[in-house]
């Protein structure tokens, strides 16, 4: 699948959950630790507006200061929305791939972000329909992208502090690529 259609599909599945959230179920708990869905969608949104920001030269300074601002306003859900949107449409303008980007993970190419924000939308579009009980609705094409570029990781996964304690050992490589990356990402379904 083309990198650009895999956001255009992680996008689409993230935003037909959020859509379905119900005023009251913004402080639901969700599967990451420590967050309800406000800030789940509030994660997201930093991290959307985090790519454009970084997309048109921020630094990596910048960049840690999105994680202490407020996002959402009044209208979080709405907020969210649109910031998806426009980073899908940011990172559409990307005309060198190779570019590099100051991310507080450290300098990764424009491609790198790219995935990153593909794997962010994913996966928290399966966290949010866990959290407020509806369908995710991961494709399987979507989970074999989002999985084969996290594969890698799996030996120290879950030492990065982003995806609970990493696989369980319990999934085996025949399972649905849904259900392994959920595994692989500290997620029991």
């Amino acid at each position: 699948m083309d990198p650009l259609d895999a956001l255009d599909l992680a996008t689409s599945t993230y935003v037909d959950v959020l859509t379905q959230v119900a005023d009251g179920q913004l402080h639901v708990p969700t599967p990451c630790e420590e967050w309800d869905v406000a800030a789940l969608i509030q994660h997201v949104t930093m991290g959307s507006e985090m790519a454009i920001a970084l997309l048109d030269g921020a630094g990596k300074e910048e960049a840690l200061a999105f994680r202490d601002r407020e996002f959402g306003g009044d209208d979080p859900i709405q907020s969210c929305r649109a910031a998806v949107a426009a980073q899908a449409v940011r990172l559409r303008a990307v005309t060198d791939w190779d570019e590099v980007v100051h991310h507080p993970v450290g300098d990764v190419a424009a491609s790198q972000l790219l995935g990153f924000r593909t794997g962010d939308l994913t996966l928290h579009a399966w966290d949010l329909a866990t959290a407020i009980g509806v369908d995710a609705r991961i494709s399987v094409d979507l989970a074999t992208v989002v999985y084969e570029s996290m594969k890698p990781m799996e030996p120290f996964i879950g030492q990065i502090g982003l995806f609970g304690q990493g696989p369980s050992g319990d999934v085996g490589d025949d399972a649905d690529v849904r259900q392994r990356l959920l595994d692989l990402t500290g997620r029991r379904a």
